[in-house]
């Protein structure tokens, strides 16, 4: 110990030999508290591969984390996959308006290499001609730099207008290739109902496309130049290096050494970028999609007064959202450290090594003596060579550190990547009726809640299509066809009944019990899981729901869609034939009301719930479907005005089939098919004036049962008045119960 106090007595501390030793500490900490979570993650690893075999008794849960894991965006041989894919859709074909842009972005980018390399070494003759003290030569080179300021500057324009119109164009071709395939056989609807793979469509066409775009555009500009600049930029150097005389091994081999162990630390000090952006898009959508709900149903809940409850789940999601950028921003902060930190000064120090040994050793630059015994100094011929190499040096360590920095932008691009090509995956599957959902068997499709002692099947795994649609002329028929809920359950095992024309059908049944599933069935949305089913085409079919659909557009819209105005035109409608169309729904009024046919306002407001109902069977008329499927279609419309409407559909010709609970409109039906909500049915000829009475009876029963409590304790207090005995007396019920 005597020894250790004695050396340390001995050890001057300047204040030169304290900072640098401060320094060292700092560094020496900082590498501690970098290093520690690359251990431990290494460490984890290990521990994860050891523990892999105790993971497989979980079941499910371990299956759960394994889609989770393969999920997880990154830079490896799936994203490539992927990319791959999405190229094939933004380049259709060899000849495009997108490769000519691409093939006049390239040309930009060589351009500004090669204007980069001139500059270099116009910079270099600029300094000479200070040092050697020619004001004239001086002058010649720097109007040179200042010409040659013209088209540098306009090329360095170009650049950032080519990229932005290669991102639009990129966008361009990816959203109407989306919307196509969006639109195709009813995929906008299937992917929100029948399948939960894609939270928010809308998230994933709008902002999803746009930012995968521009990063895809934005990193072509960072990639292709700066690989250009060092390769051109090298080549130069070691060119100027060898004629001088110079050896360029040494300066080279430094600079890959230094440019691979800045990748490898970087490599291991970097973020999953792409992980962290793909959440923080997740998260923007679900805010925005809690938002557009608040939109569409502000009147109910400005009605019940919910607006603190709604204001809360906002900040929630908002406070989720910030939570995870404040994280992309945290992890961000400490890797743009340690790569400034490599980038600008380890390499600038490194450069400084690599431009000083050559001009140091080069016999092209040594000073020489003359004939007449002078020493010839080449001050200016180094300081012009110095220059020269400082500014191409500079030009390709900012390449490296620009191809380098792109590692974290294709980490991120990688998660825009996943997402698009995930939802384009998504669109063609539901296409080809392939259907990923959660299961939740506790409700129906229509969101009604099943009873408590309702018979319920349920289906689990992913639900094989196994039934057959056949396109006829006449006639609707179902031949052992199951109604299944895209969660499984299955509301009737078997289902089998004829519709044939001139045949009107009513549909009853309580709440829950496949009504508006088998006009789902009937009219495409969902799938024929067995069985078959003959129908007519779709166009011979017309569905209208209890809340007609209000398009944008005119008032002749409203009633047309979703034709258009030439295909009105093409069918021979007028607008004299629209009028007398309004006038069989009593809606002719609205006309001269809103303006005129061409009246544009904010439909689904502007009219009322029983104006909205009866311009959906004006569409009907309209188009004159050869079935109508009704589904409590004028639940608020008055009595007369229902019936005039539904005689009107039977004179023209139009088969009905109505889901009502109405007896007022039982006489404009033929047939009867009955649910039990416990999977049973019954198909029979509808007998209106027997269905009538039994109904009367039951409500005449239903009124005198309901008078029953309040007679029985009338008749109690009677007894007790009187003090006497009934024997239709009951027990009064004690206070305490």
């Amino acid at each position: 110990m005597t020894n250790i106090l004695h050396a340390a007595s001995k050890v001057r501390w300047t204040k030169s030999t304290a900072a640098k030793r401060a320094v060292f500490l700092v560094a020496a900490a900082y590498g501690a508290k970098s290093l520690y979570p690359l251990i431990i993650k290494h460490i984890g690893r290990k521990a994860g591969s050891h523990a892999a075999g105790k993971a497989e008794v979980n079941g499910l849960s371990s299956v759960h984390d394994a889609a989770n894991a393969q999920a997880t965006p990154a830079v490896n041989a799936q994203f490539v996959r992927q990319i791959l894919a999405l190229v094939k859709i933004v380049f259709p074909r060899l000849l495009t308006r997108e490769l000519a842009l691409l093939c006049l972005h390239s040309a930009a980018l060589v351009s500004r290499t090669f204007l980069s390399i001139y500059v270099a070494g116009l910079d270099g003759q600029i300094v000479k001609s200070i040092v050697e003290k020619r004001p004239r030569s001086f002058a010649v080179k720097l109007m040179k730099w200042l010409l040659v300021a013209i088209p540098a500057t306009f090329v360095n324009s170009a650049i950032r207008y080519l990229e932005g119109k290669l991102a639009l164009a990129f966008r361009t071709r990816l959203v109407e290739h989306a919307y196509r395939t969006y639109f195709t056989e009813q995929t906008y609807y299937k992917v929100s109902n029948m399948d939960g793979r894609l939270a928010n469509p809308d998230q994933s066409l709008t902002e999803d496309v746009m930012m995968f775009s521009q990063s895809v555009a934005h990193l072509y500009s960072n990639l292709t130049k700066p690989i250009l600049d060092v390769i051109l930029t090298s080549y130069t150097l070691i060119q100027t290096a060898r004629s001088r005389g110079a050896n360029a091994t040494g300066p080279t081999l430094l600079a890959g050494l230094v440019v691979f162990i800045t990748a490898k630390v970087l490599r291991a000090c970097s973020p999953k970028f792409g992980k962290l952006v793909a959440e923080e898009a997740h998260r923007k959508g679900y805010l925005r999609y809690v938002h557009s709900r608040i939109i569409t149903n502000a009147e109910e809940i400005a009605f019940y007064r919910g607006h603190q409850v709604e204001m809360r789940q906002l900040q929630k999601c908002y406070k989720a959202l910030a939570e995870q950028m404040n994280l992309i921003l945290s992890k961000r902060l400490w890797y743009i450290m340690i790569e400034q930190f490599l980038m600008k000064y380890v390499w600038s120090g490194c450069g400084l090594v690599m431009v000083a040994v050559p001009i140091i050793t080069a016999t092209g630059f040594a000073d020489s003596e003359l004939a007449d015994g002078q020493t010839q100094v080449l001050v200016s011929e180094r300081t012009e060579a110095f220059t020269t190499a400082r500014n191409l040096l500079a030009s390709g360590a900012d390449a490296i550190e620009r191809i380098m920095s792109s590692y974290k932008e294709v980490t991120e691009l990688a998660g825009y990547t996943a997402r698009v090509h995930n939802m384009f995956l998504v669109f063609d599957e539901v296409q080809r009726g392939v259907y990923k959902r959660a299961t939740v068997s506790t409700t129906t499709a229509a969101g009604e809640k099943k009873s408590g002692g309702q018979h319920e099947l349920h289906i689990d795994g992913p639900l094989e299509i196994k039934g057959k649609v056949i396109d006829v002329d006449k006639g609707i028929v179902c031949e052992n066809v199951p109604i299944i809920t895209p969660n499984g359950d299955v509301v009737v095992s078997s289902l089998n009944f004829k519709v044939e024309e001139d045949m009107h059908l009513l549909i009853t049944g309580p709440n829950g019990c496949g009504k508006s599933s088998l006009f789902r069935i009937l009219s495409g949305l969902w799938p024929v899981y067995g069985g078959l089913l003959y129908k007519p085409v779709p166009q011979h079919m017309f569905y209208i729901p209890q809340r007609p659909y209000m398009s944008v557009g005119t008032l002749r819209d409203q009633v047309i869609y979703p034709d258009s105005l030439e295909d009105m035109h093409h069918k021979g409608f007028r607008d004299k034939d629209l009028e007398g169309i309004l006038d069989i729904v009593n809606l002719n009024h609205i006309v001269a009301r809103e303006g005129g046919w061409e009246a544009e306002v904010d439909w689904k407001d502007v009219l009322s719930g029983g104006e909205k109902q009866r311009m959906g069977m004006a569409r009907m008329f309209y188009h004159r479907p050869k079935y109508a499927l009704l589904d409590e279609c004028t639940s608020a419309v008055s009595i007369d005005v229902e019936g005039k409407i539904f005689q009107a559909a039977k004179d023209a010709g139009i088969s009905l089939l109505s889901i009502t609970h109405r007896p007022s409109l039982w006489k404009y039906h033929t047939h009867l098919l009955q649910f039990d909500g416990e999977g049973g049915w019954r198909f029979e000829q509808l007998d209106t004036a027997t269905r009538l009475s039994l109904t009367e009876e039951k409500q005449r029963l239903e009124s005198q049962l309901a008078g029953i409590p309040k007679m029985q304790l009338r008749l109690n207090e009677l007894c007790k008045i009187l003090g006497e005995d009934s024997v239709l007396k009951t027990e009064e019920p004690d206070e305490d119960e």
